[in-house]
């Protein structure tokens, strides 16, 4: 199952940033292992925030739920998820 994950992040303005930085590579570093595991199918930035919106695939939505958790930044997140189906007019190519 497909779904659009919005994220935002919402770092606290007098948090240290020290622990910022090893939250930001802990973050990469999770990334990655959720996209080898194929959740994470497609990841785009959202310019001047710290933000964006990914297309995830997971068995259900608790899976979903369960590797977004997993991320280190998890407790200053704003997530929306959006559950996408197949369209029949969806122009072919976009998968091959």
């Amino acid at each position: 199952m497909e779904f659009l994950v919005h994220i935002e992040v919402n770092w606290p303005p007098d948090g240290d940033p020290d622990e910022r930085r090893r939250l930001a590579e802990a973050e990469m570093a999770r990334g990655k292992e959720l996209a080898q595991a194929g959740l994470m199918k497609r990841l785009w930035r959202i310019p001047g925030r710290w933000a964006n919106w990914g297309l995830w695939e997971a068995p259900d939505a608790t899976a979903l739920h369960d590797a977004v958790a997993s991320l280190p930044l998890w407790p200053w997140m704003t997530v929306e998820v959006h559950p996408v189906a197949v369209h029949p007019n969806d122009p072919p190519g976009y998968m091959s």
